[in-house]
């Protein structure tokens, strides 16, 4: 074996790269770094497994990760923020594009009658907190100028923010976010009342008939506040199997909607604040969800591309960030506790427990000012329940991007678990493995995590990876073959 001296080499990322390359087992490395396809921060395992036959207890395989030219096993993270990690994102993305179309046109066991079922397109928005900088249109769609009496440009920053950040209402709008799970929570119950009521039965009577079934998605308004898409669908009482009753229809689903929406209430009570009442803004948009092929703009296919667009972004697409704020030592309480209760300042933020000091926060005054509400509003002991300091970063939000009803289509996991088996299905012929039986191959396995992300050589192979695969995406959508 030749060893390399590469201390002229000034890069470090270079140098760890011509290690790497020079490793006897370098094409295992690379064939871990492509099988993640781009993931920019894998977790590393170590540990061990067996496939063994409860039948004759015969090993079938081993595998462990000291043979591993790096010591550890790859594995994606994972993540759905487009922001963290683009490969992982996008297979969110298609991920929840199959789960959201398979509940509007049937597949992954929903028969394809669930297309002749009533269903909408729902948008729940937030509330007014002030007046704010925006593009409002003219009777003919175009635009007319904003009240500062600006015609503001798309990309404007100023889209969004307030017109006088004195006035404006910031603790409403971060208490707005903290509740807006549970503004949706209540939403959901109003509307089996109402959908009961108009058809002149009992809610115990209602769910023995049909079912309502929902797959939502929040998105950032530039504002720096929540609001929701839905897809929600009228069912027999059985799911997707079965057809709603006839007077289920449309037009009794879109009023239920309505009512529902304006009847929302959350009351919060502070001292330092004050009496709030939350509650969904008068910009709600209902609209029937199309076949695909009719002409309609909002098809089902369309409605599904654009919940999974928005359930990959996080409130980074309002300006702030992806990552939480809070000291991790501390938990950002900004102290450690000695094992008889005395408290001790963090010496990794200074008792301020802030992994990074707001006012060093880089972006829009206003996204800051939203982050400092809720770092303020966090310290107060009635809203210690709502953690508002460790979901600063999100503005206040700390519910999950994207949800559905249990009888909407199939789950993620679903999904998941089946491209797990395809991938294992076309290794093994390869791996010279035989084929095994599921109730009589037990897997016995121990893992241990090691840390996250790449060597800095690995990461230099990671990008070409990724850019690699991005030039063969955009080939076959402009047309490409091959």
């Amino acid at each position: 074996m030749v060893t390399l001296d590469l201390r002229h080499v000034a890069s470090p990322a270079v140098r760890d790269l011509l290690h790497l390359v020079n490793l006897p087992d370098f094409d295992r490395a690379q064939q871990q770094i492509e099988r993640l396809g781009g993931c920019t921060e894998p977790v590393r395992l170590t540990g061990h497994s067996t496939n063994v036959n409860t039948t004759t207890g015969e090993a079938l395989r081993s595998y462990t990760t000291s043979d591993e030219p790096t010591g550890s096993l790859l594995t994606a993270c994972g993540n759905r923020r487009s922001s963290r990690c683009p490969a992982c994102s996008r297979i969110y993305a298609a991920d929840t594009y199959h789960l959201i179309r398979a509940g509007l046109t049937g597949g992954k066991t929903v028969p394809d009658t669930v297309r002749t079922h009533p269903r909408v397109f729902t948008t729940l928005t937030a509330p007014s907190f002030g007046p704010a900088h925006n593009r409002p249109t003219n009777t003919d769609g175009g635009p007319r100028p904003c009240r500062c009496r600006k015609l503001h440009e798309p990309t404007d920053a100023l889209l969004g923010t307030p017109l006088n950040p004195t006035t404006y209402d910031y603790a409403g709008a971060v208490l707005f976010n903290a509740h807006a799970s549970a503004l949706w929570a209540r939403f959901t119950i109003y509307m089996r009342r109402e959908i009961a009521a108009r058809l002149g039965l009992t809610q115990k009577a209602a769910r023995a008939v049909l079912r309502a079934s929902f797959a939502k998605v929040a998105e950032y308004q530039k504002r720096g506040l929540v609001h929701f898409h839905a897809v929600i669908r009228l069912d027999g009482p059985n799911g997707s199997t079965q057809p709603p009753p006839p007077s289920a229809t449309v037009t009794l689903l879109t009023d239920s909607i309505r009512a529902a929406a304006a009847r929302v209430r959350v009351t919060v009570v502070s001292d330092a604040i004050g009496e709030r009442e939350l509650a969904w803004g008068e910009q709600l948009d209902v609209r029937e969800i199309a076949a695909f092929g009719t002409g309609s703009e909002l098809t089902d296919q369309a409605v599904a591309a654009y919940v999974a667009k928005y359930a990959t972004k996080s409130a980074d697409a309002a300006g702030t960030l992806d990552r939480a704020l809070y000291c991790r030592p501390c938990q950002g309480r900004g102290a450690t506790l000695l094992p008889h209760g005395t408290p001790i300042p963090c010496t990794a933020c200074d008792g301020t427990g802030q992994a990074r000091p707001l006012p060093r926060l880089a972006g829009a005054r206003h996204v800051r000012q939203m982050i400092r509400t809720c770092w303020e509003l966090g310290r107060l002991p009635e809203f210690a329940d709502l953690k508002l300091w460790k979901w600063a970063h999100m503005l206040g939000f700390r519910g999950h991007f994207s949800t559905k009803s249990r009888a909407y289509s199939t789950t993620l996991g679903a999904l998941r678990a089946a491209r797990r088996l395809w991938r294992t299905e076309q290794a093994r012929p390869h791996a010279g493995q035989p084929e095994h039986d599921p109730d009589t191959t037990l897997v016995v396995g121990h893992w241990a995590y090691q840390g996250s992300g790449y060597s800095p050589g690995g990461a230099l192979l990671t990008a070409h990876v990724w850019h690699r695969r991005e030039l063969e995406r955009r080939f076959i959508a402009e047309g490409g073959c091959g």
